[in-house]
């Protein structure tokens, strides 16, 4: 079976019995050990040692990498936003009243109940308002900013929707999820910026997470809805929900950079969500060095060049700062 295929088709191939069913991004389940082997081969055996001394040498290995790289690819997960103290909405901490996010962030449940969902995505928008982004974020738009005028390029492919990244500055984001500040119209199609606070009166105040909190059942009429052209369709947050496959305006200049980057960096993710999970291993599976950047090794530690553990917003300014080979 080769691997020099489409993300598409990739996971069509590995997995035809489940890939016909399910789009790309709900196959959260399945751990990439049975089917990485499978195209990128023998497993790399860190050597022993202290975990301060294997620190500093993975660090000083990764910082000469880093040093000779024209192209490099930052693949971001919710853990980088975690340190802002945005949930990561697996576990206890993605419920939102009685409801996993799983429930909410689906076509069937907009259908079902639209003014639940737009309650949900409400809370979502005005926490994520109040956050900031942090010593990552800031530490990866520094370093986009600096290489550019070197004439090296920094792209961040991002899992997540919160839009920290630009706000931290940085130019070149590619967002796999959508984003929680754009709106979609289920009518006419049409795609908007839309940072309003809130995004319509009827969900002023609404949203709580309170499990002792009763949905709001607002009227659809009341809910966000389109401005274009007299359409008044209802809004959705242009979002990629579980059961629905990628926009591929995304992810076909995805698939571009990853196969010119000659440095990728995982950062912040569990790697168990696809297709994002498998952009590290394909890298790795070129001979390009991969780095690992996390609190705790994940299922693709093994087949990365490097795993530099701790908070991504202690380890990435280290990471990313000015090497001394730098003349600009």
């Amino acid at each position: 079976m080769s691997c020099n295929v489409g993300w598409r088709h990739l996971i069509t191939v590995i997995y035809p019995s489940t890939a016909g069913m399910l789009s790309p991004i709900v196959l959260s389940h399945v751990t990439p050990r049975s089917l990485v082997p499978l195209c990128f081969g023998a497993v790399r055996v860190k050597p022993g040692g202290s975990l301060t001394a294997r620190f500093s040498s993975e660090m000083a290995a990764f910082r000469k990498a880093f040093s000779e790289a024209k192209h490099i690819a930052i693949i971001t997960g919710a853990g980088v936003s975690a340190e802002s103290g945005i949930p990561t909405y697996r576990g206890a901490a993605g419920q939102w009243r009685k409801w996993k996010a799983q429930d909410l962030a689906t076509p069937e449940a907009f259908s079902r109940n639209p003014s639940r969902v737009w309650e949900f995505y409400h809370y979502r928008r005005e926490m994520t308002l109040i956050r900031e982004p942090n010593a990552a974020h800031h530490a990866i738009a520094e370093c986009e900013a600096r290489l550019s005028r070197q004439g090296r390029s920094v792209v961040v492919i991002t899992q997540n929707i919160d839009g920290l990244h630009q706000r931290a500055t940085s130019k070149h984001v590619l967002e796999l999820h959508g984003s929680l500040f754009r709106t979609r119209c289920v009518s006419c199609g049409k795609v908007s910026a839309n940072h309003r606070s809130p995004i319509c009166d009827s969900l002023k105040g609404k949203g709580s997470p309170d499990p002792d909190v009763a949905d709001a059942n607002i009227p659809v009429i009341n809910l966000p809805r389109c401005e274009d052209n007299n359409c008044n369709g209802l809004l959705r947050p242009d979002v990629i929900w579980f059961g629905e496959t990628l926009d591929s305006n995304v992810l076909t200049p995805v698939e571009k950079e990853l196969e010119i980057c000659d440095l990728c960096l995982v950062v912040g993710t569990s790697s168990i969500v696809y297709p994002a999970a498998m952009f590290g291993p394909q890298v790795a599976s070129r001979g390009i060095p991969v780095a690992e950047f996390n609190i705790k090794s994940t299922p693709n530690t093994s087949y990365f060049t490097y795993h530099i553990q701790g908070p991504c917003g202690t380890t990435l300014p280290a990471a990313l700062a000015r090497h001394n080979s730098e003349v600009i």
